[in-house]
């Protein structure tokens, strides 16, 4: 009878061992599962935010034309113009589309005066300079923008020879 006592309470420790090994299995499953869904949450709001950042920046390359035209006929307006009222508010315009570049981390390059930079500026033209050294931009023709610090458009610029 004690025998039976005996092989009965191992049994029983047996069972309870067998219960502990599948409950600790159980739980560092779980506590797997765990950790790849907060690296899962983790790589999907990186991709978001690259999503994001690449939508934006095809959202302002397509205003860029609009800033250029603008900056095109700003160029153009006679000085005696510019205290019209119909100027005025082109003028404030072009500056709100301004605003809202920089709001979203869009800057202009700035090229005249300085060394060609083949990172940063397209060649559109090469024309002889006396005043300034060979391989200094002498005019800008198109402005060139980055934003967040990569390059979003080149600067179409001339160059000295």
């Amino acid at each position: 009878m004690d025998e039976e006592k005996n092989n009965g309470k191992a049994n029983k420790l047996s069972e309870l061992e067998e219960c502990r090994q599948k409950c600790e299995e159980n739980l560092n499953g779980w506590k797997r599962a765990k950790a790849d869904l907060i690296n899962y949450k983790k790589e999907e709001g990186q991709r978001m935010e690259e999503f994001a950042k690449y939508a934006r920046q095809r959202y302002v390359l397509e205003i860029l034309p609009i800033v250029d035209s603008f900056d095109l006929a700003a160029k153009r307006i006679p000085k005696e113009d510019l205290e019209n009222e119909s100027v005025k508010g082109m003028m404030m315009i072009k500056a709100q589309l301004e605003d809202f570049l920089r709001a979203n981390g869009v800057e202009a390059i700035n090229a005249v005066g300085q060394k060609f930079n083949p990172e940063l500026h397209e060649a559109a033209q090469m024309a002889e300079c006396e005043e300034k050294e060979s391989g200094t931009i002498i005019e800008e023709m198109q402005k060139g923008y980055m934003i967040d610090g990569c390059l979003l458009r080149p600067a179409k610029v001339k160059v000295s020879k």
